[in-house]
């Protein structure tokens, strides 16, 4: 598989059920584990990055239910998040990405509804070899910059991310386009299935409520993929396009009936909800792809074998592949019948597990990749037997959650 790797290594730390985790990525990953072990959290923090960026910090901490919902609640009461997001971008920079967020007390020793906070600190910092001068980068401590390679600085403030204001200077904009253009789906059969306004936007939004704007801005070859693969999923329907309905749209699937020469025409208030979500998942999974100005470089998709008959595990699996080419693809899963497969890479799994309301997430144990590399088992069959196990070996302990390097 080329590799489309956008975000190479993960470190958090406090954030929501997670006391700290330090993986590494791939261009395909599973999150593979029970409901409620901490699976989607990990998404949620890279889905942080993005909203923060996209809209504001106050925004993202509070669609989370504020500072105290979004860092971790234990006995020892941490006060602040991290999170560390190393990368590689299109252009030849490496690279990371960090921050840490702390609650701020009011002035009568306690915090409101919310919780206040601050941005303690940011850092960003890219390296290329190529040019001639090979690294640029920023810190930013208490809203102040303390260090940075531009000789002209934005202001900061520790209320909101830097990398915002960062984004002017064109050292720093392939990062946050890149971030800010990651794409994260729980996808909503009836908000797909509703009457849709016309959007500008070019990136499908997590519910798919803006699914017909983003259809009619694919490629007819993207498009036509799509269409293969729906048909793949979803016998008999071999089409989908955007029909106008006064200043609205709505989807409408062409679909083929049992003694008709032509196929039959329905609108999504008709359709499933397992074949709203599937073509949801398609259109997040390749679109961007024949654009790099529209690229989105990462897809987080939330247990996309809902709703969806085990037979069409094995083409949705296959979608998934062939998307994660172009681009990084991240999904949560509890679903043998999807990883049921013996070619699947035992590398891309990540088993996640909740230890006393802490969640723990690292490669599969080295049991189970034994057995999964010698064919004695696949990966679903593991799942199955509840004996996708993380590996203790990469289980940040509390000894090794001091040694996490955070910032350079």
């Amino acid at each position: 598989m080329k590799n489309s790797t956008f975000i190479t290594r993960v470190v958090l730390k406090n954030y929501k059920s997670i006391a700290a985790c330090d993986v590494q990525l791939g261009p395909l990953t599973f999150l593979v584990g029970r409901n409620g072990s901490g699976k989607s959290n990990f998404l949620d923090a890279l889905r942080f990055v993005a909203d923060a960026l996209n809209s504001r910090l106050e925004h993202a901490i509070n669609d989370r239910g504020g500072i105290n919902d979004v860092r971790r609640r234990s006995r020892g009461h941490p006060n602040h998040f991290f999170i560390r997001l190393e990368f590689i971008l299109p252009e030849g920079l490496t690279g990371h990405y960090a921050f840490r967020i702390g609650a701020r007390k009011r002035n009568n020793g306690k915090r409101d509804k919310y919780g206040e906070y601050r941005v303690q600190t940011e850092e960003c910092k890219l390296q290329n070899e190529k040019l001639l001068t090979p690294e640029v980068y920023f810190r930013v401590d208490e809203g102040v910059v303390t260090d940075t390679s531009v000789k002209v600085a934005p202001a900061a403030a520790t209320d909101r991310l830097y990398l915002v204001n960062a984004s002017g200077l064109p050292e720093f904009l392939p990062v946050y386009e890149a971030f800010s253009r990651m794409g994260f789906y729980n996808l909503n059969p009836d908000k797909i299935r509703e009457l849709q306004a016309p959007d500008p936007g070019d990136v499908l939004v997590r519910d798919g409520g803006n699914l017909t704007s983003v259809l009619t801005q694919l490629a007819p070859t993207v498009k036509r993929s799509i269409e293969e693969y729906l048909e793949d999923v979803v016998p008999d329907v071999h089409a989908v396009d955007v029909k106008a309905l006064g200043h609205m749209a709505t989807l409408e699937f062409r679909q083929k009936i049992a003694g008709d020469k032509d196929p039959w025409r329905f609108l999504s208030n008709n359709m499933s909800d397992g074949t709203l979500r599937v073509l949801g998942i398609l259109v997040a999974l390749f679109q961007g792809d024949q654009d790099m100005q529209k690229r989105v470089p990462l897809v987080g998709i939330e247990e996309p074998e809902i709703a969806l008959h085990p037979a069409a595990a094995a083409a949705l699996l296959e979608a998934l592949r062939d998307a994660a080419r172009k681009k990084q693809v991240i999904t949560t899963s509890h679903s043998p019948d999807l990883l049921d497969d013996k070619h699947l890479d035992v590398d891309s799994i990540l088993a996640v597990e909740a230890h006393d309301g802490n969640t723990v997430i690292a490669p599969i144990d080295e049991v189970g990749r034994s057995v999964v590399r010698d064919k004695l088992f696949t990966t679903g069959e593991l799942l199955r037997r509840d004996q996708l196990q993380p590996d203790p070996a990469f289980v940040v302990s509390a000894e090794k959650e001091k040694q996490l390097r955070l910032f350079d």
